[in-house]
């Protein structure tokens, strides 16, 4: 039978796959009809428990051709993780050329790509930072000296999307290696813990995340730890260390398969050469170089640089020595050689004598030093010094739309809060070629970024776009842990409401091994490292936190485990460490700024109504985008909010102009608006102001000064500055020219809206993780029962329930009802007229009564307590009507009354005993009987005595835009 023939009679692969058992070993084969098979695949797996989730590793199915491939399967999650090697013989370097490539591709949660070209483009943010979590526990366990190239690339398959794919990446990538022929010393496992509740969670949902005060990663062999990645909400140290050694016995539970799997399917290691130093070199070397060396590092009054200097000038001179006698051998590794040598004499002062390289005490931090707002012109700024390392840090806020939207599996869609590091060539005096995303940047800039998140306020509270900028300017040890208090410092310059500082530092490791078994005899921690301690030391653990606990930590190391008992140990003195850098940053900044210059950045969150808004944007936006182009300010529109952007106060004070021009603002009595006068009545003049609205200004209004000819005064075309002082009876707003005169010297009050840095009493809520959605949720819901109106970053002021937007009618409306009033009341003059010729039914009334005369135009109604203005001019006290027509509007009563009771109903100045409701963030939701619910909002602090179920005298003062009664508290008496 020709192939073609055999393939077309194939069965598909699918008809033959069942269910795998754990343990199992499957075969899957063709057949051509003959009774005999081709074998096509072999498949082997393993299947256990893990945190009571079933999880399968396979191998043979994919990635066949690889050193090494294993298919993890948890639910409908399955992640690829394949392992490759150089074929050379001999390797082309002299270190570990390690790369891991993770790849979380659209397909496996059935999207097309939005990108242009429906592909995927570089590695995101994210895939890196995954990518560095694999990389971190697996590369110590490579043999020393093996220095061929090794490339891993874990693929998600697919994704459910409740499940983060990069603790099962990392534990199919050991697996993955454990089958392959490249020499490693593991396996490893790995696992997230989340603790909700105060219970720890083992592999916690993205859901579960959202309620959770951790979200720790943990990787480690049977015995040691490995690798620690943190992210808390200020945990402290004690649970900390509790949630690290409830992780270790849960990530060992991956280790025993991946044995099982390796002892079936498995291939034999192959022997690689490898890349190790002589004996006989490293003695020549050591005799001539050790004494200088130490020469160098026993003196303190080095620096950085002159420290370099002095060993590089040992390294020639031991170099013109070898070529004096020909060891080209020892030549080829003299620089490897040399670096052993100072490793060797650092860490032995470090454990015999507790002597550091630039003469600190083990726990001592280095000089310290801080400045905020050292670069006036931006939103915020500061300078840290710590010792040599020195991290300019700065600030730049953003409207909503500003927000990264992110394009991930898990997760959510867009984060508001990014600090970005960058680490140019000149901070460590060096020449470089900068490039597009570099992986060591991207990792610590998303730890400082962890570091801060614990403290930022909740988005209700502060909903705008935070960009951090850290720069290195000089390094010499730990500028991620530098970033996080120089970011700390800007944030509180900028006058955004952190709760309070976060500081940041890193803990070292110098361990003394046994000969024979390897195990750490003993170890010395220290307190902030330099980099030539990182260097020669064992782990870099970078610790962040406030005064109450830790915020992020992440732990990397160089052999291949440390005990966890030593990890722990390495919280102490990182947390006094943090109290000490803390002090000093309080002494420079203690609390957010509340007022910003005019030259720097400001933003202003505005509330209108949603048909407001969307006569600013226009067709198609092209009015939002045509201010935006005329102004140079950045607008975004949410749900009722406007939020503006600009560079400085005078961008802002144009643009405020012409949003106000469009769009108008809230009408409030005492307000000062701009207007122009668009025609002229005997009793006044009709005025358009406040985007397009109308209000009347009556003659007694024009001046101080007796007025006999309004056109003497004013002019049609003419633009003028004028006080809202209320609403008369016919429901225009009313006018006044005498009262915007009222200012200092009276000259005119312009109207220019205030636009501040962060108010100072902010609520300094938590501004919770990108992982922890339930306070931002519960935030929400609250503020949305009492609603506030942001007219500056932070500051809340009454909604418009006290100060209802006033539907205006324009002037030829009042002509046309005052021409049909005066029809209708010389036409029905024996029917009786209330207030402005609202008829009664004659048929009600037996004989008529005399009609109250009308009020005249300037007649206007006294505001509520609230100093809002009533939504429909009120009606007058009407006249005593007869007796027949009092029975009749009694029968109507009656009617009414057997009818619920509702809002509306209740007129203006009533007082009830009312009941406690609710107690809510910003106000009382009270009960007024009847089934009606009015509400109070609180004034000042906002704290009352008051509980569920207790008794208040209130009156009712006015309603808000919805209809709901506002109330004030009364003397019982």
């Amino acid at each position: 039978m020709s192939i073609a023939l055999r393939i077309r009679n194939a069965k598909p692969l699918l008809r033959t796959l069942h269910r795998h058992i754990g343990g199992s070993r499957r075969t899957f084969s063709s057949g051509d009809g003959g009774g005999s098979g081709t074998k096509l695949l072999e498949t082997f797996t393993e299947e256990f428990e893990v945190g009571n989730r079933l999880i399968t590793f396979q191998n043979g199915k994919y990635g066949r051709f690889s050193n090494g491939a294993v298919v993890l399967t948890m639910e409908d999650n399955k992640i690829l993780s394949a392992v490759n090697t150089s074929r050379d013989e001999i390797a082309r370097n002299d270190f570990l050329p390690l790369t891991v490539d993770y790849e979380e591709k659209q397909f496996s949660h059935g999207l097309i790509p939005s990108t242009y070209m429906r592909r995927e483009g570089a590695p995101k943010e994210r895939e890196l930072l995954c990518a560095r979590i694999i990389d971190r526990p697996i590369r110590p366990l490579f043999p020393p000296g093996f220095y061929h190239e090794v490339q891993v690339t874990a693929s998600v398959l697919s994704s459910d999307g409740t499940q983060d794919p990069i603790v099962y990446a990392a534990n199919a990538t050991s697996a993955a290696l454990m089958l392959s022929d490249i020499p490693w010393g593991g396996p490893i496992g790995m696992i997230r813990i989340g603790r909700i509740c105060g219970q720890f969670v083992v592999n916690p949902t993205m859901d579960e995340l959202s309620l959770s005060d951790l979200n720790l990663i943990y990787a480690c062999t049977k015995d040691k730890t490995l690798m620690i990645d943190v992210q808390a909400r200020e945990i402290s140290e004690e649970d900390l260390q509790a949630g690290l050694r409830f992780a270790h016995p849960e990530a060992v539970k991956y280790i025993e398969p991946q044995i099982r799997l390796a002892a079936k399917a498995g291939k034999s290691k192959k022997e690689y050469k490898l890349s190790m130093l002589s004996d006989k070199t490293l003695e020549k070397v050591s005799n001539l170089a050790e004494a200088p060396i130490k020469a160098v590092f026993t003196d303190p009054s080095y620096g950085k640089f002159e420290r370099g200097k002095a060993l590089d000038n040992i390294t020639q001179d031991v170099k013109k020595v070898l070529e004096e006698e020909g060891d080209e051998e020892s030549i080829k590794v003299l620089s490897k050689t040399i670096d052993t040598v100072r490793k060797k004499v650092v860490r032995k002062r470090i454990i015999a004598e507790g002597s550091r390289v630039d003469g600190r005490q083990l726990d001592e931090v280095r000089p310290l030093y801080c400045e905020a707002g050292c670069i006036s012109k931006l939103r915020g700024s500061a300078d840290f010094f710590r010792g040599e390392t020195q991290v300019l840090c700065t600030v730049t806020l953003g409207a909503p739309k500003d927000a990264q939207h992110l394009d991930s599996l898990v997760g959510p869609s867009s984060k508001r809060f990014m600090l970005h590091y960058s680490f140019p060539p000149y901070c460590i005096g060096e020449v470089g070629k900068r490039g597009g995303l570099n992986r060591r940047e991207v990792g610590h800039g998303a730890l400082a970024e962890k570091a801060l998140l614990a403290v930022l306020p909740p988005e209700v509270v502060f909903p705008y776009t935070v960009r951090v900028n850290s720069e290195v300017m000089a390094s010499d040890g730990s500028t991620s842990m530098a970033s996080v208090c120089g970011a700390s410092m800007a944030l509180m310059n900028a006058g955004i409401p952190i709760r309070e500082h976060v500081a940041g530092i890193s803990v070292g490791l110098v361990s003394e091994l046994d000969p024979c078994t390897g195990e750490i005899v003993d170890y010395r921690i220290l307190t902030d490292i330099l980099g030539l301690e990182d260097h020669l030391g064992d782990i870099d653990f970078k610790i962040a936190g406030t005064r109450k606990g830790v915020t992020a930590a992440q732990l990397d190391m160089k052999p291949a485990g440390i005990p966890l008992d030593i990890i722990c140990e390495c919280l102490e003195p990182a947390h006094k460490a943090h109290l000490h850098i803390i002090d000093h940053m309080e002494r420079e900044i203690k609390e957010p700024c509340t007022k910003q210059g005019s030259s720097s950045q400001q933003i202003v969150t505005l509330k209108y109504s949603n048909d407001a808004l969307r006569r600013l944007i226009g067709p198609m936006g092209v009015l939002l985008k045509k201010l935006e182009m005329e102004t140079g300010a950045r607008l975004s529109v949410g749900d009722g909010t406007l939020t503006i952007v600009t560079k400085n106060q005078s961008l802002m004070d144009k643009t405020l102009e012409k949003v106000v021009s469009i769009v108008g603002r809230e009408i409030e009595v005492g307000g000062i608006y701009k207007g122009v006068v668009t025609s002229i009545k005997e009793y006044g003049a009709f005025v358009e102001f406040n985007g397009g609205k109308q209000g009347l200004l009556h003659i007694s209004e024009l001046s101080h000064e007796p007025v006999s000819k309004i056109s003497d005064i004013v002019s049609i075309g003419q633009q003028l500055s004028l006080m809202c002082i209320g609403q008369d009876v016919h429901g225009n707003i009313k006018l006044s020219l005498k009262a915007a005169l009222r200012g200092p010297g009276g000259s005119e009050t312009n109207y220019i809206a205030e636009v501040s840095a962060t108010s100072a009493k902010v609520t300094t809520n938590s501004w919770a993780p990108v992982w922890d959605a339930s306070s931002i949720t519960q935030e929400q819901n609250s503020a949305s029962k009492l609603p506030i109106e942001k007219n500056e970053v932070g500051e809340t002021k009454p909604s418009a329930s006290q100060t209802p937007v006033i539907v205006i009618r324009s002037a030829a409306e009042c002509d046309e009802e005052e021409k049909s009033i005066s029809l209708d009341h010389n036409q029905t003059s024996n029917s009786p007229l209330i207030d402005d010729g609202v008829k009664l039914d004659s048929s009600k009334s037996k004989s008529p009564s005399k009609s109250k005369p009308r009020k005249s135009q300037d007649a206007v109604d006294s505001p509520s307590q609230s100093g809002s203005l009533p939504k429909k001019p009120k009606l007058s006290m009407q006249k005593k009507l007869k007796s027949d027509t009092q029975r009749a509007e009694g029968n109507e009563k009656k009617d009414k009354d057997n009818e619920p009771l509702t809002a509306k109903d209740l007129p203006l100045g009533t007082k009830f005993k009312a009941k406690v409701f609710q107690i809510r963030a910003h106000g009382l939701v009270l009960d007024l009987g009847g089934g009606v619910r009015g509400m109070y909002r609180f004034e000042g602090d906002g704290k009352t005595d008051l509980k569920v179920g207790d008794e208040m005298p209130v009156v009712l003062s006015s309603f808000s835009s919805k209809g709901i009664p506002v109330v004030f508290p009364v003397d019982d008496k």
